[in-house]
């Protein structure tokens, strides 16, 4: 199977061609430059129409000078680069794949260099999340940007950033700050033009980089993946229109055995009680003011293999992080070599740091654990001062501050943001700015606040990760990972040694009542989190005797696990998946573990596929279709029909099952496909199969019938009336969506 690192963007690409044709490899020497910088000054002409062909003229003039701009964007790839802040000589040679290589002479130098490589393939990309970070987004974008603006300066981001970076170790400081100076080297060493976005979004060249900057992509990555909060607002919406055995039916417990039940979760009955004040709320307007959610939708996939398992007798790290499509990726592969310093995998842009990857001695990857960190709390304001809200010891004054946001083309918009001693107060995102004492989205005397473990105390992440990048063994890993505050992950690791092991990472909060699967009063103080769980306490494997250790976003643990980490849960089907190939092979080599991470056999596939019951085809179509199902294998390939007829339907169930569930301004959100709630329908026990009188079995299997005869049919007008001529790669097409321009107009 041929690789295809996502290393570079398309325009890196194209200057990747002529020196790889001739060479098959791209070299760019980087040294230290003293001179003073030369200072370059244009002339701005006026002039007026003199005619169609001054018109042409210049006509043909702007489009050369386009191709010119476009090109001066490319990044030099070859050649001799002075540059101001290194100590000594670096050198840059990329592979046929874009991949470059940094050789340096000291650490500083390679951080330095991959500032630089960064900035010349992914410039516009770091400015992007720069903005989004420090809540700046408005000022390129326009109005389009205000909603994610608001969320994070209501998060205050980038303060907290800038409180962090002064707490860090000289040593990381140094590390950030000669990264920060390779980004700057490239902005001002007029070697290469500003990308073209900048151009197109009307945007001015890019400030200079700071090395506080570099702290933002790990804040970004913990809202990112840790988005739980969204589904407790979800739920508190849906308490107020549904009945709980439905309310559980959409989130179900996966438990460690992966069985699948509708356990109830812990205190749902008492807090039921609590959809009169949901209702005041006005959620749905709230949730109309957040900005739409981003990132992936729990699917990453890891395992490790002990040398008893392999070929080499060497262990076998695999990991796939499921990030967001994009154009650019997510990623960008790099590999560093200085004195003291082997690094290769993938770095993050605007991060010096290996992100997951290898430093020569032990070896790392890592999933979402879907742990709940985050909560909802409602505030009752004090009835005879609004500016306080009350608490369990009494009545305490709201934090307050203002921010401005500067938004292209239109005026400012001025927030004013409060906190209590539980998190931010998010309900004021959904009031019209413009208001000067504006009408909340909340009933007289309540609002809502969001926790964070990354709000309550400065995180040490970024500094867990360098730990991580130096560490050359499993307790110097195990060292690095206690200051990993978030978001909470799991950690596979493999060493030169021969060990592996397993460990979750992360603040975890321990309530004093309860879990955080819905809003809960801060008034009372019994959902209160009174310490985070101790590291040590966290699961963890070393040396597994079964010599395997996989994750797929998973349940890790058993009912009697001594601490709660949560019940989201991603479905087990894909942990399933993967120990049943790992149990397939006895010696496993790399060959095998990429054919296992492109395997695309679907167990829920094959476990809804087995209940199908002639009964469920309601016409001739339907009929052929469930034949073509039922000697399918659940492989999802490209080239058969079989996977576009079991999506189609999924699809349709799902849509039908949550029509109730268009909730104002987020219809849709619950169009996602939820296994057990459909594994429900073809058992006959979904609650969502309204019986009217008659048995749950008999409603759930005509909605299946109805379902499939639609989806077929809506197929059928794209695809012909053959449906075995149909074909799933026709219909699931991966789109590269560019992350600013995807959004606009």
């Amino acid at each position: 199977m041929e690789s295809r690192p996502l290393a570079s963007t398309t325009s890196s690409q194209v200057a990747l061609v002529g020196c790889v044709l001739v060479h098959g490899y791209c070299g760019l020497r980087m040294v230290a430059d003293d001179s003073p910088r030369k200072r370059v000054m244009t002339r701005l002409l006026k002039w007026s129409g003199v005619g169609l062909a001054l018109a042409a003229t210049l006509g043909v003039a702007a489009l050369a000078g386009g191709y010119v701009y476009v090109r001066s964007s490319l990044p030099a790839l070859e050649g001799v680069v002075p540059l101001a802040g290194l100590t000594g000589e670096v050198e840059v040679i990329r592979d046929r794949h874009g991949v470059p290589h940094i050789f340096a002479a000291s650490a500083d130098d390679a951080w330095f260099a991959l500032g630089f490589v960064h900035a010349q393939d992914r410039l516009f990309q770091m400015e992007t999340m720069r903005r989004v970070g420090s809540g700046r987004l408005s000022e390129m974008v326009g109005p389009t940007g205000i909603a994610m603006d608001r969320l994070m300066r209501a998060l205050d981001i980038n303060g907290r950033v800038e409180r962090e970076f002064a707490a860090m170790p000289a040593e990381d400081r140094a590390r950030l700050s000669a990264y920060a100076a390779g980004v700057n080297a490239l902005l001002g060493s007029r070697s290469q033009g500003a990308p073209v976005e900048f151009l197109l979004t009307g945007s001015r060249s890019p400030e200079p980089w700071r090395a506080q900057h570099s702290l933002l992509w790990a804040k970004l990555m913990g809202m990112q993946l840790a988005g739980n909060w969204r589904d407790e607002l979800s739920r508190a919406r849906l308490m107020t229109r549904l009945p709980a055995d439905k309310l559980r039916a959409l989130w179900p417990e996966w438990p460690a055995d992966d069985a699948t039940t509708l356990a109830a979760p812990e205190g749902l009955a008492a807090q039921e009680g609590l959809a009169d004040i949901y209702r005041a709320l006005d959620l749905d307007r709230l949730a109309a003011a957040l900005p739409a959610p981003w990132g992936p939708t729990q699917a990453s996939n890891q395992w490790v293999l002990a040398g008893g398992r392999t070929v080499s007798g060497k262990p076998i790290l695999v990991n796939d992080p499921h990030l967001t499509l994009g154009a650019p990726g997510q990623w960008y592969l790099a590999r560093i070599d200085a004195p003291g310093l082997i690094l290769a995998g993938a770095t993050a842009p605007g991060v010096p740091a290996v992100i997951l990857g290898h430093n020569g001695a032990i070896a790392w990857g890592l999933t979402t654990t879907n742990a709940d960190t985050l909560d909802l709390f409602i505030e009752r304001i004090d009835p005879t001062d609004p500016d306080r809200y009350m608490t369990p010891d009494g009545p305490r004054p709201f934090s307050k501050r203002r921010e401005t946001i500067d938004v292209k083309g239109e005026a400012a918009v001025v927030l004013d943001l409060r906190s209590t001693r539980n998190g931010v107060v998010i309900s004021d995102l959904g009031r019209p700015e413009a208001a000067a004492v504006p009408e909340g989205p909340v009933p007289e005397g309540h609002v809502l606040v969001l926790a964070s473990p990354g709000l309550r105390a400065p995180e040490r992440t970024p500094e867990a990760m360098f730990a991580i990048n130096r560490a050359r063994s499993w307790s110097e890993f195990l060292s690095a990972l206690e200051n990993w505050h978030g978001p909470v992950q799991n950690f596979v690791y493999a060493d030169t040694s021969g060990n592996t092991g397993f460990a979750t990472a992360g603040r975890l909060p321990v309530r004093r009542s309860g879990h955080g699967w819905l809003p809960r009063p801060g008034w009372t103080g019994e959902a209160d989190w009174t310490e985070f769980v101790p590291f040590a306490a966290l699961p963890r494997a070393f040396n597994p005797p079964t010599g395997r250790l996989a994750n797929a976003n998973n349940r890790i643990v058993a009912d009697d696990f001594p601490v709660f980490i949560g019940r989201d849960w991603d479905a087990p089907y894909r942990n399933q998946r993967i120990l049943e190939l790992i149990e397939a092979t006895p010696k496993h080599d790399r060959a095998t573990s990429a054919a296992m991470l492109a395997d695309p056999v679907s167990l829920f596939a094959r476990e809804i596929v087995a209940r199908l019951a002639g009964a469920m085809a309601a016409d001739e179509p339907s009929r052929r279709a469930i034949d073509l199902l039922r000697a399918w294998d659940g492989a999802a390939r490209r080239d058969r029909p079989e996977p576009l007829i079991f999506n189609a339907w999924m699809r349709a169930i799902t849509r039908d099952l949550t029509q109730e569930l268009a909730l104002g301004p987020a219809p849709g959100e619950f169009a996602r496909e939820r296994p057990l709630l459909l594994a429900g329908v073809f058992a006959g026990t979904s609650p969502f199969c309204d019986a009217g009188g008659r048995s749950a079995a008999e409603t759930c299997a005509e909605l299946a019938a109805r379902a499939l005869a639609r989806a077929l049919a809506e197929r059928g007008q794209r695809f012909g009336s053959d449906m075995a001529k149909w074909r799933w790669g026709d219909e699931h097409v991966a789109r590269f969506r560019h992350q600013v321009f995807s959004r606009l107009p």
